[in-house]
């Protein structure tokens, strides 16, 4: 479906809610399709295909809302849904801080983020695709033995929002990836692990038989796991990780946490939150980013800023609503952030590593434990050991704990393997100390 089809179907929906009284409403419709195609063990297993598309609806009425949503874009599917939205909103108790985004702040012009890039493989090419991925991961190491299989993954998708404000926008897209994921085999142990890339574009991504290889890697070297003593170490999460921290942070700092009050770091505006080490940017407007947008989820434009400078809190994350709660203005992130960039220290893995001297490298974290209110901290964890800046052994079946607080304020350097393509690009995080439970 057409950009210029879907923005015709948002006025469609406007004007249906006019109709029904609202005295403003919004809408998104959108629509995709999708191709994945896998393999294991060199044979094809799986052809997945799906079609999506949606609509959603909010009306107001006065300070009274209703929203429904439908995945049918057919006229009648629009009445009954702007009918459903209009419904809700007559049961719903008048709430003060409700409403459209300040027209003021709605973005005026929508540039090209080059984010539309479609990738016309066919199964068999994806098929082969994903076999050569799968064949580097199992020749990395005889005791690769099993695998959980390599995809290829392919998708197209465009979007249009509007608003009774007279704002409507929207843009094509498309995703792409390729990943891979083995066993490992020695004696009675078994271990698995994974690898993978992604990109707007699929040139940009790695080559099938990299990914393969970093898998492979990843599982092989995790089978001469040992135990180690329980203590307080370095902890060095790599990067795929560290971005999780920085979600965490986002997290705390994101206008639903802070109007709620379930948030570690409340009224911490212009405050040291961290490291003096720690410089966090947030730029919507990256060609072919992850998460570019010129406008947020209420229309409001985007912009570059500062989030943490120098380890102070420049701003927070907020959206209409959660803004008028706390007497502030939208920052644009209604629907989460735009392309978070943080800086490195200028180390590499291997610096990092040498830095840390002795203590934990986290690969990968178990469960959710992490209370946003206090900002204690505690995850299963599994990784190496490093002594001597040197990767000696595996370990797993380890606790991990801290308060994210103490971890920002002990983040000592950040690391230059940095992931691209992603929404959170940050190197390796090394944490001066924390609490490491063997079991």
């Amino acid at each position: 479906m057409e950009l210029e089809a879907l923005k015709q179907l948002t006025q469609d929906v406007l004007k249906i809610a006019r109709q029904k009284g609202a005295s403003s409403a919004e809408t998104e419709l959108s629509y995709g399709t999708g191709q994945s195609v896998s393999v294991r063990m060199g044979e094809l297993e799986n052809i997945e295909y799906n079609r999506d598309k949606g609509v959603s609806v909010t009306v107001y009425f006065g300070q009274r809302k209703g929203f429904a949503s439908s995945s049918d874009l057919s006229p009648q599917a629009l009445q009954d849904t702007v009918e459903a939205a209009c419904n809700i909103a007559q049961f719903t108790a008048a709430d003060p801080y409700c409403g459209l985004a300040d027209p003021a702040l709605l973005a005026k012009e929508i540039p090209d983020l080059d984010l539309y890039h479609p990738w016309n493989v066919s199964v068999d090419e994806a098929a082969e695709i994903a076999k050569r991925c799968e064949a580097a991961a199992m020749q990395v190491d005889k005791r690769i033995t099993n695998s959980e299989g390599a995809s290829v993954y392919n998708s197209d998708g465009v979007f249009a929002y509007a608003n009774s404000h007279g704002f409507v926008g929207g843009y094509p897209s498309t995703r792409h990836s390729i990943s891979a994921s083995v066993i490992a085999e020695s004696g009675e142990t078994m271990q698995r692990d994974y690898w993978y890339t992604n990109a707007r574009d699929a040139a940009e991504m790695e080559s099938a038989e990299a990914v393969g290889r970093r898998a492979g890697e990843r599982a092989a070297r995790r089978l001469d796991v040992r135990s180690i003593k329980t203590g307080r170490y370095p902890v060095l999460f790599e990067a795929s990780l560290a971005s999780g921290l920085i979600g965490t942070l986002v997290s705390a700092i994101s206008g639903g946490n802070l109007y709620r009050k379930s948030s570690f770091l409340l009224d911490s505006l212009g405050t040291q939150i961290a490291s003096g080490i720690l410089n966090i940017q947030e730029l919507p407007h990256l060609k072919k980013g992850s998460a570019s947008s010129a406008f947020d989820n209420e229309g409001v434009a985007t912009r570059d800023r500062v989030l943490v400078q120098n380890g102070v809190l420049q701003g927070y994350m907020l959206g209409s609503y959660s803004a008028r709660k706390l007497g502030m203005q939208t920052t644009g992130n209604a629907g989460g952030a735009h392309n978070l960039i943080v800086a490195s220290t200028g180390e590499d893995f291997d610096a990092l590593l040498n830095k840390m001297g002795t203590g934990l490298l986290v690969t990968e974290v178990l469960g959710h434990g992490l209370n946003m209110v206090t900002g204690d901290y505690s995850r299963g964890a599994a990784g190496f050991w490093v002594q001597n800046g040197e990767i000696k052994h595996a370990v797993e079946e380890i606790t991990i704990a801290s308060n994210m607080k103490d971890m920002l304020k002990q983040t000592v350097a950040i690391g230059s393997d940095i992931i691209p393509n992603v929404a959170r690009q940050t190197g390796s995080i090394l944490i001066e100390q924390m609490t490491v439970a063997a079991s």
